[in-house]
């Protein structure tokens, strides 16, 4: 039998929520994908660290920007700027995320979503 599946993010397998953000999940076909939207002034080592543990991000990431622009910073002090069309693969090395400017940001995440946040 074959069955196709259709699901959105407005209404996810699962919603992770957290001060100034959120991350929806939705399983199909083999995938978890998530959508992560961050309101100006989010920061992950001060509003994701603490339910995560770990003073920063320790998730391998591969996405897409879909609107808005933040920044990817690697504990070495490299910064790299995600902005809207940007696919973009971050390593599992520790790192820091923030929102710029005043516009929220929304980027989907096809590796890394089962565990992002947790």
């Amino acid at each position: 039998m074959h069955e196709v599946i259709l699901k959105r993010f407005e209404q996810p397998d699962e919603t992770r929520e957290f001060e100034l953000g959120r991350f929806e999940v939705v399983r199909v076909g083999g995938l978890t994908v998530g959508r992560a939207t961050y309101q100006p002034g989010w920061k992950w080592s001060v509003h994701v660290s603490p339910l995560a543990g770990t003073p920063f991000c320790e998730v391998e990431h591969v996405g897409l920007v879909v609107s808005g622009h933040a920044v990817a910073a690697m504990v070495g002090g490299e910064v790299f700027d995600l902005t809207p069309g940007t696919l973009f693969h971050v390593p599992s090395a520790p790192h820091d995320s923030w929102v710029v400017g005043e516009e929220p940001y929304v980027s989907l995440h096809f590796l890394g979503a089962d565990s992002y946040t947790k």
